[in-house]
């Protein structure tokens, strides 16, 4: 039997389980808020072009309004002035895009704390425990961000100071970067780096030196607390938009049962 038919096999037996970590994208998904006076994305909208009717009597279709970076969503390395002369969407290599992934479980921290931030040394204790980062793999983080989902407001967690969302620190983002052999960082989150890292110095320091380093990200992951912390696979193949910066794309997770 060949090795993609024994995969195929597997799938259709259970013996390997397909989770979706994507959340429905709707015109009620969460999309991230800028402050003045910056521009912000448009919530994602269905235009109906015709439904069973006189415009089209035997179809039905849409025109798709969206950012680039709504809902779940997978941002390239030109998405940030770092790598401003890198990839764009279309340009990542479609063997990149199926990688081992493992899941790092901060969610009771979060819970009692929403400006959480991972640390190094938070990284190298679940090494000790789990095994190095895989190479060429997913940093799935998990944070429970996700049971927010509904509820923009709740989501984004804003106040007079700010969005306030669990992330990563300056320190633990350069690290990830240049010394871990990870392909990306995956979030439960709006965006990979914390509400509060406006305030970092340098600001947003996830997609700063993420992106700067030519690795990727993912966001608004869901159904991350059904992975193991090691072994699973993940799928994440964006639209390849000619010179986009990202784009939405369904995240599917491998798991061997």
């Amino acid at each position: 039997m060949s090795v993609l038919q024994s995969f195929v096999d597997h799938v259709r037996s259970g013996a390997i389980e397909v989770i979706d970590l994507t959340a429905p994208l709707s015109s009620e998904t969460p999309i991230l808020q800028l402050p003045e006076p910056f521009g912000n994305t448009i919530p994602f909208r269905l235009e109906e072009i015709s439904r069973y009717d006189d415009r089209g009597p035997a179809w039905y279709w849409n025109d798709i309004h969206t950012g680039e970076h709504a809902g779940t969503h997978f941002d390239a390395p030109i998405h940030w002035i770092t790598a401003r002369d890198g990839q764009d969407v279309s340009q990542v290599p479609a063997g990149k895009l199926i990688a081992p992934a493992v899941v790092l479980d901060f969610s009771a921290e979060a819970s009692k704390d929403p400006d959480f931030l991972l640390q190094i040394d938070h990284v190298k204790e679940w090494e000790r425990a789990n095994g190095p980062l895989p190479e060429g793999g997913w940093l799935l983080y998990r944070t429970g961000w996700d049971t927010r989902a509904a509820d923009q407001a709740a989501f984004l967690n804003a106040n007079e100071t700010g969005p306030h969302t669990p992330g990563v620190s300056v320190e633990c983002a350069s690290w990830l970067a240049s010394g871990t052999p990870i392909i990306g960082l995956g979030v439960e989150t709006v965006g990979t780096d914390a509400g509060t890292a406006h305030s970092f110095d340098p600001a947003f320091p996830c997609h700063s030196f993420l992106l700067g380093a030519g690795k990727y990200g993912l966001t608004q992951l869901r159904n991350l607390d059904r992975l193991p912390a090691t072994g699973a696979v993940v799928v994440a193949p964006p639209l390849p938009i000619v010179g986009g910066s990202g784009s939405p794309v369904r995240v599917l997770a491998l798991v061997e049962r």
